[in-house]
């Protein structure tokens, strides 16, 4: 599992480790999603979701649901479909989702998740098995999800927006000292 790390240098894509350094694999599956991030957001540990779940710490999670396989580290103009909110270990983590604006087989035809499902039946239903399911495989509890029924496009444009204003605050782009932010905030390279 490739993932950016926030810690070193230029965030890096590098590989994802458990709590005792081993390499961190997807054993439940291969996804038949890419997976990614939104640039410029962060969920602030200090912000919580209505479930009352603190964010994760992290950027906004990406699952591409297109027709091919994209380049790691390519940077991909999307179309947002929805939004899950993922509780992973009693932390939000959003996952937004969304189609390359160059995919070819739904082309301008998907605009929500209902579009999706509409020509690409059950999707939803194995993208929540498994983002449920896809750490059980080592042993944990399953994930859960506030509602296994998608977020709007506008709400899920929302909260890219408040995510992408919690990282001009990360940066101090709004005037923001890193001592008014999470203390988790001190481990990212920015």
């Amino acid at each position: 599992k490739m993932e950016v790390s926030k810690e070193r240098s230029h965030n890096i894509i590098a590989q994802d480790t458990n709590k005792d350094g081993s390499p961190r694999y997807y054993t439940y599956g291969t996804p038949f999603f890419n997976y990614g991030l939104i640039a410029q957001t962060w969920e602030d540990p200090n912000v919580k979701s209505q479930a009352g779940h603190a964010g994760d710490n992290d950027p906004l999670d990406v699952i591409e649901l297109g027709s091919s396989v994209l380049e790691m580290g390519s940077v991909t103009p999307c179309r947002v479909l929805g939004s899950l909110e993922l509780i992973d270990e009693g932390e939000t983590d959003h996952k937004v989702l969304c189609l390359s604006v160059n995919d070819v087989r739904f082309g301008d035809d998907v605009r929500t998740v209902s579009d999706l499902e509409r020509v690409y039946p059950n999707t939803l239903a194995r993208l929540v098995d498994w983002l449920q399911r896809y750490k059980t495989s080592d042993g944990k509890p399953e994930n859960r999800l506030d509602s296994t029924t998608p977020k709007s496009v506008e709400d899920t444009l929302r909260i890219i927006d408040e995510t992408h204003q919690r990282w001009r605050a990360l940066c101090g782009h709004d005037g923001s000292t890193l001592s008014s932010l999470h203390p988790s905030a001190l481990t990212f390279w920015l």
